[in-house]
């Protein structure tokens, strides 16, 4: 797998919460643990240095990760990584193991391709309006994709693409999908001045209906004014 991304680990061997916070004060190292897959769980400690690089990339959240203990490898996902609200400081990250057969869920970017070509653009003017960036899929964790690619080349004006038309890797379905909750991702329209002239032209036309109305009144008041001093 393309920009793998490896941690080193050490084993804890006094767990608890002082224990914690004597790793936490190093500086250097992380609490973490590693569990799941019918296998025993192992409480760990991770370099920050390594973990902190690894968090600035999009993959750390999605992917499957390496972690080397002991001399053997780990493949896991992140569960869950806790920081300090107010600095943002590392307390403590969840990983769980996984096999190729371990079916997980995760969110998955949006790619989009083509925007510079896409004929909507193009032809006539359009404007890409992308409505959702990322989707949680249900996939193997061997299959799992760095993102999901939309070609936007040939999508013309007043076009879109819907999530039922998403090529999803094999095996992988959007949970809890269906026809009801199919989502549009991303659109070509129409540009916004050009939106703004048809809103404005409508609203000329409807007060040049309205003003045609009240001259038929008036005339029809007028009229009655007269019958009334006749009589």
């Amino acid at each position: 797998m393309s920009n793998e991304i490896i941690l080193n680990a050490d084993l804890r061997i006094r767990t608890g919460t002082n224990k914690t916070r004597e790793i936490r004060r190093e500086d250097s190292m992380v609490p973490a643990i590693i569990y799941g897959n019918e296998q025993e769980s192992k409480n760990i400690k991770v370099r920050l240095n390594e973990l902190t690089k690894a968090s600035e990339s999009e993959l750390f959240y999605t992917q499957v990760l390496k972690i080397l203990l002991e001399g053997q490898e780990e493949k896991v996902v992140l569960k869950e990584l806790q920081r300090e609200p107010v600095k943002g400081k590392f307390l403590h990250a969840d990983f769980q193991r996984v096999s190729s057969k371990t079916k997980l869920k995760v969110i998955v970017p949006f790619r989009f391709i083509g925007e510079e070509d896409c004929e909507g653009v193009k032809t006539d003017g359009g404007v890409i309006a992308k409505a959702i960036s990322e989707i949680e899929i249900a996939c193997l964790a061997g299959n799992i994709p760095e993102a999901i690619e939309i070609d936007i080349t040939n999508l013309m004006l007043n076009e879109a693409i819907r999530l039922s038309e998403l090529a999803l890797p094999e095996g992988a379905e959007i949970p809890g999908f269906d026809a009801e909750n199919d989502q549009m991702v991303v659109s070509v329209n129409a540009p916004r001045a050009e939106e703004e002239e048809v809103e404005i032209e409508a609203e000329e036309a409807d007060g040049e209906t309205s003003s045609e109305g009240d001259a038929e009144t008036s005339d029809n008041s007028e009229g009655s004014d007269e019958s009334d001093e006749n009589s």
